[in-house]
């Protein structure tokens, strides 16, 4: 009797203990869900649980819990840390407390992280990802992330490592799904790395395990989209826009696919599938990216713009509701493909105010800022270039090239550097005999890029043009053409056949010299290329009147001038710009501000 009395009294106590913590609980969640939220009142509530003394579990997942909001909701990292740190503490202490474990694990990781004390996130989560096998999500959740705490590093090696070992665990339970995301992830950082003899094999066999997966319409055309985007990418890196337009359809195909689909509420019944690689509204905006990106090298600059347009209008919806670090690295991607366009169709104003936009985007994030500081004093360089500043065009490329690692933006930025001081004459004949020797397409080419390697055979017509080595030019420029035509490189055929034109011109070959010119012309306001157009109609001006067409001549020259006007009064525009002023950063984070100038100070010989 003594016993049953014992028991039904603890039982009674538990029965007491739980409705006093599940009111606090519902206060704390009522606090929280407001709207408002109230944050500190939330807090207090679950504060509140201590000085019951209660059991184990109880206090570690409010620990996790008050962790979790202070994280999330308040700047109180100490706080946040010194909650998760025991709840992480207290719950390896209980068996089958699978839950409250690992997320303390992987927030407090994270925490550390955003503290920059990586050395302190890695053993954390190598011990978490060491007792968590016998919990499939788990395993699988904290691998992606030490590998993306590697990848943050730049440690792709290890990444690549555990995304292996993330494949084959998934693998072995059984989940195909997840082994796909796993070795797509690593397929990724392959391409990263230019690994591309391990990259073919890898995308074959996720190519064949996307294909015989049946499962959830929306994960399986999620891993088709995943899959697609990888080769895509893999094409334009390699400059081969005709190439790669087969995959681009079917990308585009996915996503339309795709958002037809209905989200289903059907949980997997593998654990291990309970992962999302990107909501359908990123990879919305991701296929707009790698359509403008395609469009850019192809030279379809209005197709370009269209896809921006819906891009951004797609980004700022999604920002007002979701602060996702993706959505700015979409977000300055995209302007930096639009601002070359702008510079080619000759809108060099709006080009520098998206510029200005890319640098505040920067200033909000010191990563942004670190991933794409090479590529901003790139986009600088050809700004500088196009309003003829060509010291400060030198001193950003130069910037740019400090900065990258990357090969195939250091060779784009070799060439552009190249075409300066060709431009400038005899200024820097050794340092421009070194570059042009660095990225010689007849030998020893330094990346695998068909469109770099074509941009560098037109670099060295146009070096042997102004040397007055005209057979050699036209060799140079004969192989950029054939290079260009392969692979629906409109822009490069455009400069390679007006130039060729010129030459034909000098060398008194009038006819000739219309055969190229004529086509360029028509070339470029396909595209539309603005300079190509001034250069081409000056040419058609000019070999009118040496041809004694007159109505022709007059035609030309009539275009030549709406050209020029056009492009003066943008030039002063751009050089009147408050913004302008960023052409003298060479160094630090971006500048906060920028001061008005009374007007231009640039020459604007180059146009006229």
């Amino acid at each position: 009797m003594a016993a049953q009395a014992a028991a039904a009294a603890q039982a009674a106590q538990a029965e007491a203990s739980e409705s006093w913590y599940l009111a606090l609980l519902g206060f704390a969640e009522h606090f929280r869900t407001s709207s408002p939220p109230k944050i500190r009142l939330c807090v207090h509530c679950l504060q509140a649980v201590f000085p019951f003394k209660p059991p184990q579990r109880i206090e570690a997942r409010t620990h996790l819990q008050l962790g979790s909001v202070l994280y999330h909701h308040t700047k109180n990292s100490e706080q946040a840390r010194s909650h998760l740190e025991k709840a992480w503490l207290i719950s390896q202490q209980i068996p089958q407390f699978e839950d409250v474990k690992f997320e303390a694990a992987s927030l407090l990781s994270e925490l550390y992280c955003q503290e920059n004390s990586v050395d302190a996130a890695k053993p954390l989560l190598r011990k978490a990802i060491q007792i968590s096998q016998q919990t499939p999500y788990w395993h699988c959740r904290l691998l992606f992330q030490l590998a993306q705490l590697h990848t943050l590093e730049k440690d792709l090696v290890s990444a690549c490592d555990l995304l292996g070992v993330g494949a084959e665990y998934a693998r072995v339970v059984g989940s195909e799904y997840t082994r796909a995301l796993f070795l797509l992830s690593k397929g990724m950082l392959l391409l990263m790395e230019r690994k591309l003899q391990e990259v073919h094999p890898l995308l074959t066999l996720c190519g064949q395990i996307v294909e015989n997966w049946q499962g959830n319409p929306i994960q399986k055309e999620s891993l088709r989209v995943f899959f697609l985007v990888l080769q895509v990418t893999h094409y334009l890196d390699a400059g081969q826009v005709k190439s790669v337009k087969p995959c681009l359809k079917q990308l585009q195909q996915c996503i339309q696919t795709i958002s037809t689909l209905h989200d289903d509420e059907i949980l997997p019944s593998n654990p291990a599938d309970l992962f999302h690689w990107l909501p359908k509204e990123h990879m919305c905006v991701l296929v707009y990216l790698v359509t403008v990106m395609h469009s850019m090298q192809a030279g379809y600059l209005e197709k370009a713009q269209k896809y921006t347009d819906k891009a951004l209008m797609q980004l700022e919806k999604l920002k007002m509701l979701d602060c996702s670090p993706i959505l700015s690295s979409f977000q300055v991607i995209l302007l930096e493909h639009i601002i070359m366009c702008r510079l080619v169709t000759g809108h060099k104003a709006t080009a520098l105010q998206e510029i200005s936009q890319v640098c505040q985007l920067c200033q909000q994030s010191p990563r942004l800022f670190s991933n794409h500081a090479a590529q901003l004093h790139t986009l600088l360089g050809l700004y500088c270039v196009s309003v003829n500043c060509m010291d400060n065009a030198e001193a950003q490329f130069t910037t740019a090239l400090r900065l990258t690692n990357h090969q195939e933006l250091w060779a784009f930025i070799v060439t552009n550097l190249a075409s300066v001081y060709i431009r400038e004459g005899n200024r820097h004949q050794e340092v421009l005999y070194s570059l042009l020797e660095r990225i010689n397409p007849d030998h020893s080419f330094p990346v695998s890029s068909h469109c770099l390697r074509a941009a560098a055979f037109y670099v060295r017509g146009l070096f042997s043009f102004f040397q007055g080595r005209y057979n050699e030019a036209k060799r140079f420029l004969r192989e950029t053409l054939k290079m260009s035509n392969a692979e629906d490189l409109n822009r490069l055929t455009a400069c390679s056949l007006v130039l060729l034109g010129h030459i034909f011109y000098v060398l008194g070959n009038h006819r000739e010299s219309n055969n190229m010119v004529v086509p360029a012309m028509q070339l470029a306001s396909k595209i539309p290329d603005m300079s190509v157009q001034l250069w081409s109609s000056a040419l058609l001006r000019d070999l009118n009147k040496a041809c004694g067409n007159a109505m022709d001549a007059h035609e030309a020259a009539q275009m030549h001038q709406n050209f020029s006007q056009q492009l003066l009064q943008d030039h002063i525009e751009a050089c009147s710009l408050p913004e302008h002023n960023l052409i003298t950063w060479t160094d630090g984070p971006p500048p906060v501000q920028f001061q008005a100038q009374n007007g231009p100070n640039t020459s604007l010989a180059s146009l006229l």
